[in-house]
């Protein structure tokens, strides 16, 4: 996929820079320290929501395997749990990548329509991989009943070997979930899911050259 702003490059830049400098700068502070991964939240003042960075390091996948993992939709459908429906289309002419999240009863599932691209850099003979994915709302996808769409959504990764057997993790990411979710969903989601995620990514990981076998 091509992203289609015109900073792209830049984007990709900044993505892996946080590796070596944080950009913690303007009112980012420490949320949630577990299981080695740090979450920093910034409020944003139009909406009310957070953005997030997240810093960590998952000690036994390797960091080409993690870019991998990440970019198989259809093994994350057998890992995570929370994906009720995730596929690569071709929308009217433009591709796209469809998902569907299960939220808990009573909320509404959210479906998501965005479009990412993978980089496998060489900075000065350091391997870094990062993706980079944005909702995108004009893609011709039609809203299912019961459904909400989220129309806002960014996340970045970036992925370099720890040195040893393992991978430091970059993630920067804001959605916009729409509809009333209370705030205790929402930080919980941030407090456990996404170290649940990491957690689940590496057991994906581990189990990815079985999975190929099987298939």
């Amino acid at each position: 996929y091509v992203l289609k702003a015109g900073s792209e490059g830049e984007d990709f830049h900044s993505a892996w820079k946080e590796l070596d400098e944080p950009q913690l700068d303007g009112g980012w502070e420490l949320f949630t320290e577990s299981m080695g991964v740090q979450i920093y939240r910034l409020h944003d003042k139009k909406t009310g929501l957070y953005e997030y960075k997240v810093f960590g390091v998952l000690a036994t996948c390797g960091a080409e395997l993690c870019a991998d993992v990440y970019m198989d939709l259809t093994y994350r459908k057998h890992w995570d749990s929370y994906a009720k429906e995730l596929y690569e289309k071709d929308f009217d002419g433009e591709a796209a990548i469809y998902w569907e999240v299960k939220y808990p009863f009573p909320l509404s599932n959210r479906d998501y329509v965005y479009v990412r691209e993978r980089r496998d850099l060489d900075v000065d003979g350091r391997k870094i991989w990062v993706i980079l994915a944005r909702s995108s709302p004009q893609t011709a996808c039609p809203e299912k009943s019961g459904v909400l769409r989220v129309k806002d959504y960014k996340q970045s990764v970036a992925l370099e070997s720890d040195g040893a057997s393992g991978t430091r993790v970059f993630m920067n990411y804001f959605d916009n979930p729409g509809g009333m979710i209370p705030t205790w969903l929402i930080n919980w989601a941030a407090k456990t899911g996404v170290p649940g995620f990491l957690t689940d990514m590496q057991k994906a990981c581990s189990n990815y050259s079985s999975y190929h076998q099987k298939k």
